[in-house]
């Protein structure tokens, strides 16, 4: 069983490769990814409190280990009675002790159902610390994509303001009627609160991004969180989908099902050991107040039928124990049509990417210079630059979107397999 350490710098490495990026040390640069990882690692509320659900689990294998209680045993007899039992004179005063003696292996087996519980633990731990890693990678994606949103929103209030003076230039010169340049000064009020709403929208996802590490505002290590260093564009591969498959195993989701396995056949073996019943011997003195004597007295019991009654707990834990099995292949039918669908979906964001990003773009900020300067001439007129830039910009989005959608199932296909789609060369 990896320590939890251990774990974690597995996922880091994991999930650090969602991004190409640089390191930085000082407060005031960029934020990484893996530096927002090691945040989440340490101040995280999920995972903290998995502290106190390890304590809580020790406390039940110290309780499991405990033998059965020695029991204090007092009574009296043949007293407040009639004839010679009137009074106290022919009462009888016992005084003993009880222990129960446990059969079959009941403690050895009830410690293996709650040391299995705890080892189960540890999956359901290392599962949910990818959950909180993958869910960072998300947030990071977005922040980051939310950058780039902001970065186009300011290039287009450039670009509307040079319509503007474009159009004042020719509304001047008697070339334009005067409405040009009215709607020119609409669309750069509007590509200004375009610019407006992407600051919010940053604002909101980088305090979402903090969020991970519980802060209640976007800082980091008690400084203000500036940008994040990752490249959008830099796609990752799709990987080959038979190579995927084989790393389902790794999935703490899985291994989840194999320590279930084991503590269904821990409770099993606690079942089993139902049907050997246990024996309660006693030992204690006996005062005779009419004779003013003294005796010895044992005792010594044993239920009947115990092998009957714990056939139904028998059959309860067998069956529990063939549902494992059966939720995994289950899990398992889920993961690869869930896999299947996003390596599909990969592949057709990357596609798309890679057009928009080497080859549609570049022919669009070509064609929007040429028609800037044939507008600046006199050649084209307002709805022509217009219809250019508003292509322009609606294409950029465009690759925003897909290479922040082919980052985004980038980090579930690695969640997925726990593993990343290419080794790590940071």
């Amino acid at each position: 069983m990896k320590s939890f350490s251990a774990c974690a710098r597995g996922v880091c490495v994991v999930l650090a490769t969602v991004f190409a990026v640089a390191c930085f040390a000082a407060d005031d640069t960029p934020l990484t990814l893996r530096r927002a990882i090691d945040a989440a690692l340490k101040g995280n509320p999920e995972l903290q409190a998995f502290a106190f659900e390890f304590r809580a689990q020790d406390a039940r294998i110290a309780q499991a280990r405990l033998r059965p209680a020695t029991e204090l045993n007092f009574g009296v007899e043949n007293m407040l009675g009639s004839g010679e039992a009137h009074g106290a004179a022919s009462a009888e005063i016992t005084l003993g002790l009880s222990q129960v003696i446990e059969l079959g292996g009941k403690r050895d087996a009830r410690i293996g159902s709650v040391s299995a519980a705890r080892d189960l633990l540890q999956i359901d731990r290392q599962a949910r610390q990818l959950d909180v890693l993958a869910e960072v990678a998300r947030r990071f994606i977005t922040v980051s994509t939310r950058q780039e949103q902001l970065a186009l929103a300011d290039e287009a209030v450039k670009l509307a303001e040079q319509t503007v003076a474009g159009a004042r230039t020719r509304v001047d010169a008697a070339k334009s009627p005067h409405a040009e340049l009215d709607r020119a000064d609409i669309g750069l009020d509007r590509a200004r609160l375009d610019a407006k709403r992407a600051v919010m929208q940053l604002d909101t996802s980088r305090k979402q991004l903090a969020a991970m590490w519980g802060a209640p505002q976007p800082v980091i290590d008690g400084q203000p969180m500036g940008r994040v260093a990752a490249d959008l564009y830099a796609l990752p591969e799709a990987g080959d989908f038979a190579v995927l498959v084989a790393r389902l195993e790794r999935n703490p989701d899985f291994l989840r099902f194999a320590s279930a396995a084991r503590v269904r056949e821990a409770d099993l073996r606690l079942a089993t050991t139902l049907r050997r019943p246990d024996l309660t011997i006693g030992a204690g003195i006996r005062r005779l107040q009419a004779s003013k004597d003294e005796a010895l007295v044992a005792s010594f019991s044993m239920p009947l039928f115990s092998g009957n009654r714990a056939q139904s707990h028998v059959a309860e834990a067998q069956v529990n124990r063939e549902l494992v099995d059966a939720d995994r292949r289950a899990a398992e039918i889920r993961a690869r049509t869930t896999l299947y669908e996003l390596h599909r979906e990969l592949g057709t964001a990357l596609e798309e990417a890679t057009s928009l990003r080497d080859d549609v773009i570049p022919r669009a900020a070509e064609a929007l210079r040429e028609t800037q300067y044939a507008y600046e001439r006199g050649r084209y007129g307002y709805v022509e630059r217009i219809d250019a830039q508003r292509e322009f910009l609606e294409l950029r989005a465009a690759l925003i979107d897909a290479s922040s959608n082919a980052q985004a199932l980038r980090v579930e296909i690695e969640r997925l397999t726990a593993a990343p789609l290419a080794p790590d060369t940071n």
